[in-house]
């Protein structure tokens, strides 16, 4: 893991100490909420609903045991006992008082974190695979790119008031587990003739006008990449709308102007500045690689679990879902579910915070990923500790058998926090997994990617769902509108709309019966809802939402 600098203890204490002069100014009526918005925007500061959230920097989804704990005090001591993990590897703060904000900041920096950037028009927080480094089918790890992004972006001169905030996704596997063609910037990196780089991929989004991403360049090598996403930044910066909200993203801005364009004006930009990068950039992220290496992994017997997935049907459900192939020979990534039937998707109480960081200090090499569906990962455990961890898990109400299953839910927070949304998102989330908890079908189901936001600007990545849930206004009444059809993986889909929207009352029967008739007519238990929506197409769906008579009319029209 990348350890602080003197120079980044020295930057983030001094970013501090001003946040703390400019919020006693607004406490004491100096400055005015409009003067102080862009100091607290610039610090991770929101004003939500009903009180201030402070919204947390995970950089890549990499916690110590440490940190985590020091997550878990900051619950305690300045929220109300919890924090909720969010898509974009974050946490958030939902009910701090302003006047303990400095002192939250000073703890996070005791432990090298911080928020800034997790915030306003600038580069945001850079996610990666939550799998980085661990993975059997990994190529190369995203980690140390994501942290020379990370600290070549922070407080840069020329990227500090864009027209919009730009939010930039790495995976280090032909698997996208990052989502990179739905984000401003995606890379993926690869090998091309022995030398390493990456493609890029730019306009990606979602929102009220959701794009797939376009590649810009197939592959630039590693020594030429930083340049270029300056390059590309720099092009958008001053081509993007500052006329209208909207329409700011560089996906409208590509969008307008098309690839081919875009792509000459960055190489253009590209030829000027390549030359002023003189090599510190590659010397840095040599030193940051060096922090990036693998654990020291045991030779051990499996036995111990073997056993265990042999007698413990409870066991046996948890590792099928749970765990996913690791690269090293008897190892496993572990995967800890935030998504337990009727529970808050992404919450965690300050126990279950110090019970992950304990797992992780004692089994997992001290490290731990929060994944951007909002669960937290155990990137490298023995199979032999398995058994103990998963006891561990299952005493403290983290041990739900659910990745990937219909039940693992992402949710934006919806009304019940933001200023923003227009309808209710987490009830509806803890309605459908209690539903199907109570059908006892999860696992006959299997694979099934439901995703749910409470207005159009998408946190909760509802266009890339296999099933997605869109809350509207509709005339001071919650309606939800459902899309079916959207894949977040390397093979990145938008959904299609299926029609008029249901009522709060009515979105679960929906959804049951969308389920209903994906089993009623998948070929086989092997075909996957988004394999069957490919093959049948929307029209037994609409009909089951619908009726007959209605998915006809629709189809005529």
């Amino acid at each position: 893991m990348y350890s602080y600098s003197d120079f980044d203890h020295a930057f983030v204490t001094e970013r501090n100490r001003q946040f703390r002069q400019q919020v006693e100014r607004r406490i004491d009526g100096s400055l005015t909420e409009d003067e102080f918005k862009p100091f607290r925007l610039m610090n991770g500061l929101y004003l939500q609903l009903h009180a201030y959230m402070l919204r947390v920097a995970i950089p890549y989804g990499t916690l110590s045991s440490r940190q985590m704990d020091r997550l878990a005090d900051l619950a305690e001591q300045y929220d109300k006992g919890y924090g909720h993990f969010t898509t974009r590897q974050n946490i958030q703060y939902n009910w701090p008082e302003l006047r303990d904000i400095p002192d939250m900041l000073d703890a996070l920096a005791e432990v090298q974190m911080h928020a800034i950037q997790t915030s306003g028009n600038t580069i945001r927080n850079v996610t990666a695979d939550h799998f980085a480094g661990a993975a059997a089918d990994e190529v190369m790890d995203p980690r140390p790119v994501a942290e020379l992004i990370r600290q070549w972006s922070t407080d840069h001169p020329e990227f500090q008031a864009m027209p919009r905030k730009f939010k930039i996704a790495v995976t280090g596997s032909a698997n996208d587990r990052a989502v990179i063609k739905a984000h401003d910037i995606g890379l993926r990196l690869h090998e091309k003739d022995g030398v390493a780089g990456a493609e890029v991929v730019v306009g990606g989004g979602m929102g009220r006008t959701p794009m797939i991403g376009k590649t810009i360049a197939e592959h630039v090598p590693m020594a030429d990449l930083l340049p270029y996403l300056e390059a590309i930044v720099s092009v958008w910066n001053l081509l993007g709308r500052r006329d209208n909200k909207y329409k700011s993203r560089i996906k409208i801005t590509v969008h307008e102007h098309g690839i081919d364009d875009i792509r000459a004006r960055v190489e253009e930009v590209y030829a000027l500045i390549r030359p002023t990068f003189t090599g510190v950039d590659q010397a840095l992220f040599e030193t940051i690689k060096a922090q990036f290496a693998a654990p020291s992994f045991a030779k051990r017997p499996v036995s111990a679990f073997d056993d265990h997935y042999a007698k413990d049907p409870v066991f046996r459900a948890w590792a099928d879902t749970n765990l996913h192939p690791h690269r090293a020979e008897g190892y496993a990534i572990a995967q800890i579910s935030l998504k337990a039937h009727g529970e808050t998707p992404g919450d965690a109480t300050a126990e279950q915070m110090r019970v992950m960081a304990d797992i992780a200090r004692d089994f997992g090499h001290d490290e731990l990923r929060i994944s951007h569906e909002q669960n937290v990962v155990l990137p490298h455990v023995h199979k032999a500790d398995l058994p103990a961890i998963h006891a561990r898990l299952k005493a403290h109400g983290l041990a739900t058998a659910n990745i990937g299953l219909v039940s693992d839910i992402i949710a934006c927070p919806g009304m019940d926090y933001c200023a923003l949304a227009t309808a209710r998102s987490i009830p509806i989330a803890q309605q459908i997994a209690t539903r199907f908890d109570e059908l006892k079908l999860e696992h006959e189901i299997g694979e099934l990617k439901i995703k749910i936001s409470g207005c159009i600007n998408a946190c909760g990545h509802h266009h890339v769902g296999h099933i997605v849930i869109l809350g509207l206004d509709r005339a001071g009444v919650e309606n939800y509108q459902i899309t079916l059809g959207g894949d977040h993986t390397e093979t990145l889909a938008l959904g299609e709309r299926t029609g008029p929207g249901f009522s709060a009352e009515e979105i679960v029967p929906a959804i049951e019966r969308l389920v209903g008739a994906y089993l009623e007519h998948r070929e086989d238990r092997d075909e996957t809802f988004l394999a069957a929506y490919r093959r049948l197409g929307m029209a037994p769906f609409k009909t089951a939402l619908y009726g007959e008579q209605t998915a006809k009319r629709s189809k005529a029209a």
